[in-house]
């Protein structure tokens, strides 16, 4: 079939991890023999520096590095929005593409281009931020841009259910796990960074509240866990974005003994991201407030990763212990006591617990596995 792939890589240029997070999907089914491009809109405001065109942009430029390095050139367009200018496939030979295509998988709804989209007939939106998304639209009334699709999908594997207090918007939502392709991350053997360790943002955006709950960043689930570096012998290293003005929480970190890195300098590209969780010894994955308290089944892509190279994931449990494998390879903790009896677990039985993380990677996340039952699940002929 032909697909097309919509996400953000280069509107904000040089953040490994979300770039990974797009690529899966691409290379996923470019390994399944679909003719898979990528289209990411990019607004006028977002182009790096503010006076350079598209094609001289920090943005371009990154989108260009992205594409060559896992072989999409060819295979994908950076278009700026409103207007047919583009970086890499013309806007004509876009418009080709999409007269053809049977699938659009668009993540968050960016592609919003009625020229592109009228004929394409499976037209899916792409939920990666479940509870967040679905809470703006039904509780502030924002437009998440869930119109104009045919299937609505989400990774937030108890969205609709009874479990999870989250509206549904009036969507049907399928469910689907994050996959990863597992020859782009084989089985790691080299530490680097004898940690347990997590790449975060201290807060990505503002939060909401619903029903007498507050959902939150990670700032507000990592708060009670502030003294966990007193409590075990490991270290832990974040890998956190936070802003400078946030004194009193870098105070509080340096004082119960985090490590933090800044992650501009060391994910800033695929290769690094790659690098600093394949050196790692397990993770520590903290989950933003909103996840935990919606229950909503959210799990990392980069606890995939993590999982994918044989490093074990302790992670804040989002309502996942009855979705996934837990206890080896996988821990899940909810209190900082029982964060504690995890880290020590994982020391106590630690090649158990990495060759369990890698099959678990395998068995869930694979994505030939995962595409396929989401492509069937589409109604996508010769899936």
């Amino acid at each position: 079939m032909t697909v097309i792939v919509s996400g953000m890589i280069a509107a904000d240029p040089y953040q490994g991890g979300a770039t990974w997070a797009v690529l899966q999907y691409v290379l996923g089914l470019l390994q399944l023999g679909h003719d898979v491009y990528f289209i990411e809109p990019i607004k006028e405001a977002a182009v790096r520096p503010s006076a350079a065109t598209l094609a001289e942009s920090v943005n371009a430029r990154y989108f260009t590095e992205v594409a060559t390095q896992f072989g999409l050139l060819g295979r994908s367009a950076l278009l700026q929005q409103g207007t047919q200018q583009t970086h890499g496939l013309s806007y004509p030979q876009l418009q080709q593409i999409a007269r053809k295509a049977d699938v659009l998988l668009n993540i968050s709804g960016m592609l919003e281009d009625p020229e592109l989209l009228s004929s394409i007939p499976i037209r899916a939106y792409l939920d990666l931020d479940p509870a967040f998304n679905q809470l703006w639209n039904a509780v502030q009334g924002i437009d998440m841009r869930f119109g104009g699709h045919t299937h609505h999908v989400t990774i937030g594997q108890s969205i609709g259910s009874p479990e999870c207090p989250i509206p549904t918007c009036g969507r049907d939502w399928i469910k689907t796990w994050q996959p990863i392709v597992l020859k782009h991350w084989p089985v790691a053997h080299q530490l680097t960074h004898p940690a347990l360790t997590t790449i975060a943002n201290w807060r990505g955006y503002g939060s909401i509240q619903h029903d007498g709950l507050h959902y939150g960043q990670k700032a507000h689930s990592l708060r009670p866990l502030l003294g966990l570096p007193r409590l075990t012998p490991e270290k832990l290293l974040l890998a956190l974005s936070i802003h400078p003005g946030e004194t009193r929480d870098l105070a509080a970190l340096a004082e119960n003994g985090w490590e933090c890195v800044d992650p501009a300098t060391v994910t800033d590209t695929p290769e690094r991201y790659q690098q600093f969780i394949q050196g790692s010894w397990a993770e520590f994955g903290v989950a933003k407030s909103g996840y935990v308290h919606s229950r909503c089944g959210w799990f990392s892509d980069r606890s995939v990763c993590y999982l994918a190279s044989g490093r074990p994931v302790l992670a804040q449990d989002t309502g996942l212990a009855r979705l996934l494998p837990t206890g080896e390879g996988l821990l899940l903790f909810e209190s900082l006591e029982e964060a504690v009896a995890g880290i020590a677990e994982l020391r106590c039985n630690y090649p158990a617990h990495a060759k369990r993380a890698r099959a678990i990677a395998e068995d869930y996340f694979e994505s030939d596995k995962v595409l396929t039952r989401l492509l069937h699940s589409l109604g996508a002929e010769g899936s």
